[in-house]
């Protein structure tokens, strides 16, 4: 692994980090537009998805650790593994189609949709366990609400940003041609 991955994933994280202050740590706003998002996507796009995988992994639980927010139990303990996958789907997914075409509208929307899809699976199967240890339900009322109805505004951003920024970041060169 080198210096410069490193150097990004770390970026990233603090990114994760930072991003969410925008919304004024209000978790209403934070959780309808997901700035943590947005990174730890760029992310699996710009080192592939193992780091990818690490950077989600851990943005929320460091945030959680530093700021409070997101609540550790049960909202960034869901939160880790969602963003994980995304990392990780998002970088896999992107990475399966040659080099010419990496940077093609079609490729970045095909491994972001696939990564958010797996990703918001992997938060309701960890909000179930979470909730169903401690007692609590998780109905799928609760689960269609949490990752796709209050969700909206950050799918839409997410959708139009993350194409931008990936097809910027491919013409730089800040993503592997390999």
């Amino acid at each position: 692994m080198s210096t410069k991955k490193l150097t990004l994933a770390a970026l990233f994280i603090a990114l994760g980090i930072a991003l969410p202050f925008v919304t004024g740590q209000i978790p209403q706003i934070g959780s309808m537009l997901l700035p943590m998002h947005i990174p730890v996507l760029l992310s699996g796009f710009v080192l592939g998805g193992p780091l990818g995988f690490l950077v989600g992994l851990i943005t929320p639980l460091l945030r959680s650790a530093l700021f409070t927010m997101p609540p550790m139990i049960p909202v960034a303990l869901a939160m880790a593994p969602e963003l994980g996958v995304y990392g990780l789907v998002s970088g896999l997914v992107y990475r399966r189609f040659p080099a010419n075409e990496k940077g093609s509208l079609l490729r970045i929307l095909t491994a972001l949709i696939a990564a958010m899809i797996a990703g918001r699976v992997v938060w309701g199967l960890a909000m179930w366990l979470l909730l169903r240890s401690s007692g609590g339900v998780f109905s799928m009322q609760a689960f269609l609400a949490g990752a796709f109805v209050n969700a909206v505004p950050g799918i839409v951003v997410q959708l139009v940003l993350i194409p931008i920024l990936v097809g910027a970041l491919h013409r730089a060169g800040f993503i592997d041609k390999e």
